[in-house]
């Protein structure tokens, strides 16, 4: 039985007794035997819809970035992004406020009044007398670029009649070609990744067009607008071919844009952005060296799976981490005697291996002043097993008093399980939380708790399997069936920017086989996220009752 398919409570942590129920893994309804298995060989896969997709900030930075060679960050004076799904990037909750359209406007004269000081809009020369020949040139490239698809004359012609506009007032042609290119960054052509449906309300699948493709495919592995290269493929209808579409991703993934995966993907997935908000109290001596430097090795070593031959799955204990002198001595390591994060291997230090020793995910999964079992125990449950406890009751609490000082945090949390609402799930978060007990709130490792007490790393799982310490929990998250399934769910999640729901099952499951069958690699999800219906097609909306 695997971690995700343990006892948890049947409806909320507030059950009293608690009745518990065998839950099945995300990949499956009732498991790796279930009868529906069947089905999902048969089914035909329904790819489901995006919501017209705003670009949230990162999307814009890069997308400006790569349009008009802006390395700024005018995103940062937007309104923040909302989240679903754990992703900033979901289309169901990136909304368009006035505050954002007039902080859209405002960037979009900056950018193009920097961009024509610099010259980044061609070569030709705008003629006093006839400025409409070069500005309709430019025009039309710059609306292709950004608007991500070839462009209409009719949609060029009503871009150039701000030349007109600026004459008609007795302005310079070039501030009507600057009022044009305005118009072409607040349009919602920019702004939104467009998808159409022929047939609105029909929800029969439909391939996206190459074009949609694209753009589908430039954001999701570099949160950017497609490059040329794509453009032109896509333009020329050969994107949907199958060694056609995984010669781009190759390419993409080895261009240095991809690094907006390890940004935005596993900076959330893996709660690297989260560590930007930890205050850790000042006895621990974290600093802000300290804190980039674990950045960098969480960002580093996830770079490193895009790049590398290692299985997704390694990522539990790779064998290998980055460190800089200050991160080395925190750690206990041999400093490798520099400032730069330098590639050193853990042979010697297996606690350190794999995500649970990186400094940065224990941090955030801690509280200021202390551990917490309980957030361990459940980044481990949502972010590797897709297993989520239900909330807890209202009146739940904190972690109880303790009695005696001298206890540890299992003593302690002991007595809190002992309340008939909290039990069921604790019973399942505290286990996987106590295998990292070693860690303190900082990342650093210990034997002994601050109140003196020896540190007990053990744990027993529903169904009765036991580990000792971080190096048997890993083992044992990294065996669990579920764990496949859930890493899929999380990138196609990204991917789509749209939750996985329950009809995306037989989806997610076969995307985890193809990729685990290919070799387990990062490359590997990706290749069949992309390959898969719900990357290539979409449907309409069946229209509802009218009130």
């Amino acid at each position: 039985m695997g971690l995700a398919a343990a006892v948890v409570l049947a409806a909320s942590c507030n059950n009293s007794p608690p009745k518990a129920r065998v839950l099945p893994g995300p990949d499956a309804p009732g498991g790796p035997t279930d009868p529906h298995d069947a089905q999902c060989r048969s089914a035909v896969r329904d790819p489901g819809r995006v919501t017209l997709h705003r670009l949230n900030r990162a999307e814009y930075d890069n997308t400006v970035r790569d349009l008009l060679g802006d390395t700024g960050s005018p995103a940062s004076e937007f309104p923040p992004d909302d989240h679903g799904f754990g992703f900033d990037n979901n289309a169901d909750v990136l909304s368009m406020s006035p505050l954002l359209m007039e902080k859209y406007s405002h960037a979009a004269q900056a950018l193009v009044e920097a961009a024509w000081a610099r010259g980044a809009f061609g070569a030709c020369v705008l003629d006093p007398a006839q400025p409409e020949p070069c500005a309709r040139q430019l025009l039309k490239t710059f609306a292709r670029r950004a608007w991500r698809r070839p462009v209409t004359a009719e949609e060029v012609e009503r871009l150039v009649a701000f030349v007109t506009l600026a004459r008609r007032h007795g302005d310079a042609p070039e501030v009507g070609v600057k009022l044009a290119l305005r118009a072409v960054l607040v349009s919602p052509h920019f702004l939104f990744r467009v998808e159409l449906d022929p047939s609105p309300t029909s929800t029969a699948p439909h391939p996206v067009s190459d074009l949609e493709l694209a753009s589908r495919l430039s954001y999701f592995l570099w949160s950017s607008m497609p490059d040329e290269a794509l453009l032109q493929v896509a333009e020329a209808g050969h994107l949907h071919e199958p060694e056609v579409l995984e010669a781009q991703v190759r390419r993409m993934l080895a261009d240095p844009k991809a690094r907006a995966l390890v940004d935005n993907f596993a900076g959330q997935w893996l709660y690297t952005r989260a560590l930007d908000f930890a205050q850790p109290v000042s006895r621990y001596g974290f600093d802000e060296p300290l804190r980039e430097a674990m950045r960098q090795e969480m960002q580093l070593v996830f770079h490193e799976f895009i790049t590398g031959d290692h299985r997704l799955k390694d990522l539990l204990d790779a064998p290998f981490t980055y460190v800089n002198d200050r991160l080395a001595a925190h750690y206990g390591l041999p400093k490798p005697g520099t400032t730069a994060m330098t590639r050193v291997e853990l042979t010697d230090h297996p606690e350190r291996a794999g995500l649970f020793g990186k400094g940065s995910l224990l941090t955030v999964t801690a509280n200021p002043d202390r551990t917490s079992p309980v957030k361990r125990g459940v980044w481990v449950l949502e972010q590797l097993l897709c297993k989520a406890p239900p909330p807890p009751p209202p009146d739940a609490g904190g972690l109880a008093p303790a009695v005696d000082p001298t206890l540890n945090i299992k003593a302690r949390m002991a007595e809190h399980r002992a309340n008939p609402g909290c039990s069921g799930c604790h019973t399942l978060m505290d286990p996987l939380g106590f295998g990292m007990e070693n860690f303190d709130p900082v990342g650093r490792w210990r034997t002994k708790e601050e109140g003196g007490a020896q540190v007990d790393s053990s744990g027993e799982l529903p169904g009765g399997k036991t580990f000792q310490g971080v190096v048997e929990l890993r083992a044992v998250v990294k065996q669990d069936p579920d764990l496949s399934a859930c890493m899929t769910r999380h990138l196609l999640t990204y991917a789509l920017g749209r939750g996985a729901e329950a009809e995306d099952r037989c989806t997610v499951r076969d995307i985890s086989q193809q990729a685990e069958g290919r070799g387990g690699r990062l490359t590997d999800y990706i290749l069949a996220i992309v390959r898969s219906g719900a990357f290539l097609q979409r449907r309409g909306e069946a229209e509802g009752p009218k009130p």
